[in-house]
């Protein structure tokens, strides 16, 4: 009898014991310009207290990774106070294609409840040409309000979870 396969999604706070399953993080080529690798990430929350790194873990494996960032900076993005900003989210390419994206994200607005308390909303900012990551926030209820910023790249969409 085959054994099932497992795909269990998770996600916890980066802690230093994860730093080796990051120094081997990979991308493919189109994705590198709209995000940043986790350490560089995890470089910037050192730095910085209101910024907190996520692990999104794959049957207990690190997968992927995003931060999410409590600052003045987030009013760009919405006038909601009790916002928080998803920045830096990313899956590692050997991860990709087995629903790893979408299943993080659906567990984002609980994990904010519990770790956040007082949090009503997520907002993030993507790329206008990224049409495969607008894909999956959409699909994981993220709405496109109208609202835009400008970012390194160009003009970025500003999309609301509410929670």
């Amino acid at each position: 009898m085959e054994k099932a396969q497992r795909n269990e999604v998770a996600l916890e706070f980066y802690q230093e014991h994860h730093r080796p399953s990051f120094e081997d993080y990979n991308l493919p080529e189109e994705q590198l310009k709209y995000t940043a690798v986790p350490l560089e990430e995890v470089k910037k929350c050192a730095e910085d207290s209101k910024r907190h790194p996520v692990v999104i873990l794959h049957n207990g494996v690190p997968a992927g990774f995003f931060v999410l960032h409590e600052s003045e900076g987030i009013r760009e993005h919405s006038e909601n106070p009790t916002a928080i900003l998803l920045r830096g989210y990313s899956v590692s390419a050997r991860h990709q294609g087995k629903g790893i994206a979408r299943r993080s994200l659906e567990l984002l607005p609980g994990f904010v409840k519990r770790n956040f308390p007082g949090k009503s909303e997520i907002v993030l900012a993507v790329n206008h040409a990224n049409l495969a990551a607008q894909h999956v926030y959409v699909k994981a209820g993220f709405s496109d309000r109208g609202r835009r910023v400008v970012g390194p790249i160009g003009e970025q969409f500003v999309l609301h979870l509410g929670i």
